[in-house]
């Protein structure tokens, strides 16, 4: 059973949402928060697989909260998706920045919100890969960090490669197909290259493949 909770100020998206989640066999929604601040407290207190969480919100914001989230060692299993009222919304970037698994817009279809949290669950962490690779391009560029390209040295010339095809939303069958190997392989070096960065998931390996320079806006392989 996947567990979910849903953070959104609004009571009425609330509960639409549960009525749609509950409804499903394999989904349960495990609480409700109308807040960044009490969605902080109901993760620790719930452990949910999955957070509904909407960026913005009064008190303390998704942002804030998921910052909370998934800088806490013992909430690693806890995955994110933001839901949003506009794709292209900066605080989207930044909540992937900080680890959020992907985002959804709040108008999106049933099927599409079903298929993301089971999809999430299974670690297929980039939802809507192409919106969030142009998310990703439009706000990388307009990054005033320095590029992490010095993180690059830690990764061998095929990690780099598998890395750049995960930047642009290949999943590991189509990696493997690419790279001309299994996909377990495949998966195997998506995983070798997260430890090593430090990537919380596989959106936030595009984050950083971005930053880095490793891809860039427009390229596709």
């Amino acid at each position: 059973m996947i567990r979910v909770l849903l953070a959104d100020d609004q009571i009425l998206v609330r509960a639409g949402f549960r009525a749609l989640l509950d409804a499903q066999d394999d989904i349960e929604v495990v609480g409700e928060a109308a807040d960044g601040e009490q969605a902080l407290v109901l993760v620790r207190e719930l452990r949910p697989d999955v957070v509904l969480m909407d960026i913005r919100m009064p008190r303390s914001d998704g942002l804030a909260a998921t910052r909370g989230i998934t800088s806490d060692p013992g909430l690693c299993e806890v995955k994110v998706v933001m839901l949003t009222t506009f794709e292209l919304d900066e605080y989207v970037f930044e909540a992937l920045r900080a680890g959020a698994s992907g985002f959804l817009v709040k108008d999106t279809e049933p099927e599409e919100l079903l298929r993301a949290v089971r999809a999430v669950v299974d670690g297929d962490a980039l939802l809507s890969p192409g919106v969030t690779r142009r998310l990703i391009a439009e706000f990388a560029a307009r990054s005033k960090e320095p590029a992490a390209a010095e993180d690059l040295a830690r990764l061998t010339e095929r990690e780099r490669e598998v890395m750049a095809l995960v930047g642009i939303g290949l999943s590991n069958e189509e990696i493997a197909r690419r790279l001309v190997v299994s996909p377990l392989t495949a998966k195997t070096h998506v995983s070798r290259t997260m430890v090593k960065l430090g990537a919380r998931d596989r959106a936030q390996l595009v984050v950083l493949a971005y930053e880095s320079g490793l891809v860039r806006p427009g390229w596709l392989g």
